[in-house]
């Protein structure tokens, strides 16, 4: 799966396509708290192109309105990254950078990733917009259910009823995405409640599996026999729990 192939998925209309090249001195400017995040900017950035600028007058939503929020446009950003970038912190700089909900399609040396953060208005200052929660990502799959995937991200299927109702489809679809890759099955949330609920599944299996992990490495190095039996005891149980959590995925 490449970042073209995403692109098209998408069935972006070619009146709100911009396919433009964004300077990374905006990102640098808009972006970056600390001269490390410069730094990762200039080493491991390769290319930022922006896409598309989803807008009522380009692909007919209006746009939505709140004392939270005001989602005017919806962008859609293509990042290469070089190889040893730190992914993870650079999908989140961007998202920062960009004043619009941002779906972001990030390529670098061994995945594809699709994100999605959305956006409020600061507390302290009116003009300025901060990310509303973590940056919500996924590693779109290599396998044959490519296609099932990526037909669920067309623009044609999202809801048309505002901008921020389409972009929480998006974000939807991309935590879909990241309950296929443990579970293998394609699910999209029927209702605001099932989506909230496997919300909480992933947030919970991905809590689950970094404890597990760090009690296999404490088993692999406790001496203790005594010790050694319960650490894989309380593994085994977690193992059991994280099992248990496919159901709600």
């Amino acid at each position: 799966m490449t970042a073209e192939s995403v692109i098209s998925a998408l069935s972006i209309p070619a009146q709100a396509r911009v396919d433009q090249r964004v300077a990374k001195k905006l990102l640098v400017e808009n972006g970056a708290a600390t001269p490390t995040d410069k730094r990762w900017i200039s080493d491991g950035i390769e290319e930022l192109t922006w896409i598309a600028a989803l807008k009522p007058t380009t692909i007919g939503v209006a746009a939505y309105s709140d004392s939270v929020r005001e989602y005017l446009e919806i962008a859609v950003l293509s990042l290469i990254l070089r190889p040893d970038a730190k992914t993870g912190r650079l999908i989140e700089l961007v998202h920062r950078a960009i004043p619009y909900p941002v779906l972001l399609i990030t390529s670098s040396t061994d995945n594809l990733d699709l994100s999605a953060a959305h956006k409020r208005h600061a507390q302290n200052e009116a003009d300025l917009v901060v990310l509303d929660d973590d940056v919500t990502a996924a590693k779109l799959p290599e396998n044959g259910q490519q296609a099932e995937v990526l037909q669920q991200l067309s623009l044609k299927l999202q809801p048309k009823a505002n901008l921020f109702a389409l972009y929480q489809s998006w974000l939807e679809c991309i935590e879909a995405i990241s309950a296929f890759q443990i579970t293998g099955r394609v699910l999209v949330a029927t209702d605001p409640a099932a989506a909230a609920a496997r919300r909480e599944a992933l947030a919970e299996h991905t809590r689950l599996t970094r404890v597990i992990a760090g009690l296999k490495a404490q088993a692999q190095r406790e001496s203790q026999i005594p010790r050694r039996v319960e650490l894989n005891l309380e593994i085994k149980r977690l193992e059991a729990t994280l099992r248990g959590l496919h159901e709600k995925l």
